[in-house]
């Protein structure tokens, strides 16, 4: 019985899937950036079309493709399997190929308030440990006991010092972001994995763009948009910030003055709390349907969004109603870590998990 099959890309690209791997983790393997952000089947990121072979999904269900992605042989690489050789249409993300993941120490250099409810870090390499590479939006992984991890979008973009920011929000019974808030201090040591994810920018178009943030999804947002001030573009960009408070937009003073200074760029704030936002004088609503009501046709645009998962599915799904090429959306969902998603989708499935 063959266990060893071949992935060919439609542009002549090929590598082997070895028995159990799915097709992503093949291609990372042999040095080939597909599409990804929560590796968890959830997200959507890595969404290709199947056009030759079969495969399957033992880990996680495919949970974000819907019915329309199946009637177009869409399927998730991040979780599929190939049962035989498979030919795969899929984006590759070149810009990350040639940057080395891996793992190294860091310490905590300053650890400050954001908002109620998120922790501003910075990271420094550890002494006697190499600075991570990265590109602006992609994230690490926290590497904790039992091989758990925890992703954060890097909410920088590469410095001199090697300094890594993140920003952390404290989820309610959430035993790693409850320790961050409540007992990590500056000085103290982390292990991390990274740099991860393919929500970088794209340089190679005039288009205008928007981008959209939900919470601290502002956080890789942040990211991409200081890489292309620094770049001095030229090009358009609105930028939707969403939350429910004032409160939860904690660098709403930063993307004020990006828009006071750079003509291009117009920041617009949206509060989902109808009364927070009669206090404040913010606008209201969702935050895709701010965009949509101001972009009805988003043919001509260049769209980056990230944020909760509810928030990306609204977009994947109305955006590309409204005209905006699917490969002209790029995405990063604030997906549940995957040892955590396994709790919860084997407690739904009826099977016993120890907490």
């Amino acid at each position: 019985m063959r266990l060893v099959f071949t992935v060919t890309l439609t542009n002549g690209r090929r590598f082997d899937v070895q028995p159990g791997e799915t097709v992503l983790e093949a291609a990372q393997r042999a040095g080939i950036a597909l599409p990804y952000s929560c590796r968890a089947g959830v997200c959507g990121s890595c969404k290709a079309t199947l056009i030759e072979g079969h495969c399957h999904y033992p880990r996680n269900p495919p949970a974000a493709l819907d019915a329309r992605d199946r009637v177009r042989h869409a399927v998730l690489l991040c979780q599929a399997v190939p049962l035989d050789d498979l030919l795969v249409q899929a984006r590759e993300v070149t810009s990350v190929e040639d940057i080395v993941r891996r793992q190294l120490e860091v310490q905590v250099s300053r650890k400050w308030l954001l908002a109620p409810d998120v922790i501003g870090l910075h990271l420094q390499p550890a002494a006697g440990d190499m600075r991570l590479n990265w590109l602006p939006g992609q994230y690490l992984d926290v590497l904790l006991d039992e091989g758990r991890r925890r992703p954060f979008s890097i909410a920088n973009g590469p410095q001199a010092d090697g300094t890594i920011e993140l920003h952390v929000r404290h989820v309610a019974g959430g035993g790693f972001t409850s320790w961050v808030s409540e007992a990590l201090q500056e000085g103290d040591r982390l292990r991390i994995e990274g740099p991860l994810g393919t929500f970088v920018p794209r340089e190679d178009s005039e288009r205008p763009m928007i981008f959209m943030a939900g919470g601290t999804g502002f956080a890789p947002v942040k990211a991409i948009l200081e890489h292309f001030l620094a770049l001095d573009t030229r090009r358009s960009i609105d930028l939707y910030w969403g939350a429910r408070s004032a409160a939860d937009l904690y660098l709403r003073a930063h993307a004020e003055q990006w828009a006071a200074m750079a003509h291009a760029l117009r920041f617009h704030a949206v509060l989902s709390d109808p009364e927070q936002a009669r206090l404040t004088g913010l606008r209201t609503g969702l935050v895709h349907e701010a965009v949509l009501e101001d972009h009805p046709d988003l043919s001509g645009h260049d769209v980056y969004m990230s944020g909760p998962p509810a928030m990306v599915d609204a977009g994947r799904k109305l955006f590309v109603d409204a005209g905006l090429p699917e490969d002209r959306l790029y995405f990063d969902s604030f997906e549940y870590a995957p040892d955590v998603l396994a709790q919860i989708l084997a407690g739904r499935a009826g099977i016993a998990v120890e907490g």
